[in-house]
């Protein structure tokens, strides 16, 4: 019962940031889903799919928390809670301080800052890193085969999210000041 409350509660903090998130921007006229939207070819597939997968992914962890059948030891199970509390601060944090340049999929008409402080002094992309450690602690509480097929197709498309459309449209957009930030600092962690 510990793992199914906690894990329950991580959820609600991650996607109530998220849908939160997305609501108050949708107030101030911004459109903060652009998974697919206006986009051709190889980049709307990622996105598209990258949406599916984060569809998908909390319905099979809702199931697999409900059915409750662990698969691993209660100690990597309780890793499993350390990881998934980790994620969801990562999530929080990157998203209050990208304040209104956050958005789901990359938008070529809105006019955003390229965010640099904060969290994303340690990282390129914590809110990317916060879904990949959500989906790692639930899994590793709620173990079964298709939830690890579809949790490592989120984090796989997440990553050629980031590397085939995000990364590029950052440079593009922000030139040299990108550049200069990409040099000094990791895509997930760390400073080079």
């Amino acid at each position: 019962m510990k793992f199914q409350l906690i894990s329950i509660a991580v959820l609600i903090v991650f996607y109530g940031c998220y849908f939160l998130k997305m609501m108050r921007q949708k107030k101030k006229g911004i459109q903060t889903d652009q998974m697919g939207k206006g986009k051709i070819g190889f980049v709307r597939t990622i996105e598209l799919l990258m949406k599916v997968a984060s569809i998908s992914v909390p319905i099979i962890e809702l199931i697999s928390i409900y059915l409750n059948k662990p698969s691993f030891p209660v100690w990597l199970r309780n890793t499993g809670i350390v990881v998934s509390l980790l994620g969801d601060v990562i999530f929080v944090i990157s998203v209050l301080t990208m304040r209104d340049s956050w958005r789901a999929g990359v938008s070529e008409t809105d006019k955003t800052e390229l965010v640099t402080s904060g969290i994303y002094k340690f990282s390129r992309n914590p809110a990317f890193l916060g879904f990949d450690l959500v989906y790692i602690g639930i899994l590793l509480m709620f173990f079964n085969w298709i939830l690890f097929i579809l949790s490592i197709f989120a984090i796989v498309m997440f990553h050629l999210q980031i590397i085939n459309v995000e990364e590029s449209f950052l440079a593009a957009a922000f030139g040299e000041e990108y550049l200069e930030y990409k040099k000094k600092v990791n895509r997930y962690w760390g400073r080079k």
